[in-house]
């Protein structure tokens, strides 16, 4: 096998390695089928059994309760962006309630507008989005449709430690850049989604978990593949799914499950990971200067910079010819963003502290 880099790529990113080897021996025919995962049809038993047990696997890692359907979609969370004002917003009369705190909560918004009435509960820009509201700064509307959050930064590294409290109203959370990362309480939620290429498989599948009764409302004269309800009723299959990014996401749920033990061991891996890149930037007395403010950096995209542009392209040179790659900033942050999801290894956080202080000194 030619060598592997470790890849802190923001996404596509790095996958486990014992998924990329199962798919790579069943890739070109699947045991006991003769075929690959990639020709089967959606309709035969084959891949319906890939599907159940990949959707059977999240339901169980994330206890997901009765009241909450699972979708495979497409179109990441750019067409999420859509989706959800057009089924919960769209002809209600009500406001959604968005609390932008970075590059992706702000791209979401721009579509809820074109939908219905929108309201800013809370915006980081004034600080270029290193912090997170407080509760007593968040100005919510007592009876909205809905409100959005990002739980996860990738560009600016800020992450909920927890969900806001928003009272009755339904919680969306876009969880692309954290999802399976943690346990999270599912019930709290109306709607979860998260394209899967950061920690849930390869580009190309979107994971939609709704809480059934918010799919009633959206009209039946609108596109069919943007109403939920249609997606559920058919299991997914309301058109054609992304069969083979969805047998990988079932080959990333065994892998937490069996390998790893579950989402209470693999958050107990990424909260390590993380401390040891974020204490070498605390003690490096300002050579790494992060970019989130401490409370609320996020354990999978760590962003900071050097002080100036030249450092910041030596230490990404000489990081790339010591196979630690792809770790550049976002252009809106500049600097370096190590991207730790699930799928990296301690090996490689440790590779890159080493590095880390390796170029300080």
């Amino acid at each position: 096998m030619p060598k592997r880099v470790f890849n802190f790529s923001a996404g596509p990113a790095v996958m486990p390695l014992p998924v990329l080897e199962e798919a790579q021996r069943d890739l070109v025919a699947l045991p006991g089928v003769g075929s690959s995962v990639m020709e089967l049809s959606h309709r035969g038993k084959p891949y319906m059994a890939i599907h159940a047990d990949a959707k059977a696997r999240l339901v169980s890692l994330l206890n997901i309760p009765d009241t909450h359907d699972v979708l495979f979609l497409q179109g990441g969370s750019r067409l999420q962006f859509s989706m959800i004002p057009i089924n919960l917003l769209k002809d209600t009369g009500k406001t959604a309630d968005y609390i932008v705190t970075g590059s992706w909560g702000k791209k979401a918004l721009e579509e809820s507008v074109k939908e219905g009435t929108t309201n800013v509960a809370w915006d980081g820009k004034a600080s270029n989005y290193n912090n997170l509201p407080k509760p007593s700064e968040l100005k919510l509307t007592s009876d909205a449709a809905y409100v959005h959050i990002t739980s996860n930064e990738t560009i600016q590294g800020v992450q909920f430690p927890t969900e806001p409290d928003v009272g009755n109203v339904p919680l969306v959370a876009d969880l692309s850049s954290d999802f399976l990362s943690r346990p999270i309480d599912v019930s709290k939620y109306g709607i979860i989604y998260a394209c899967a290429q950061k920690n849930a498989g390869p580009a190309g599948v979107t994971v939609v978990i709704i809480r059934k009764d918010l799919m009633a409302h959206a009209s039946s004269e609108l596109p069919g593949y943007l109403v939920y309800r249609n997606h559920a009723e058919a299991d997914s299959m309301w058109n054609t799914p992304p069969t083979f990014g969805i047998y990988l996401l079932g080959l990333v749920c065994k892998w937490l499950q069996e390998d790893i033990g579950g989402l209470e061991k693999i958050q107990a891996q990424n909260e390590a990971k993380a401390k040891l890149l974020y204490d070498v930037i605390d003690e490096s007395n300002g050579f790494y200067i992060g970019h989130a403010v401490p409370e609320v950096r996020s354990k999978m995209n760590v962003t900071f910079k050097l002080g100036d542009d030249e450092k910041d392209k030596a230490f990404l040179a000489q990081a790339n010819e010591a196979d630690l790659t792809q770790l550049g900033g976002h252009r809106s942050v500049g600097g370096v963003r190590a991207s730790i999801y699930n799928a990296m290894p301690v090996e490689g956080v440790e590779k890159l502290r080493d590095f880390m202080l390796k170029f300080m000194k």
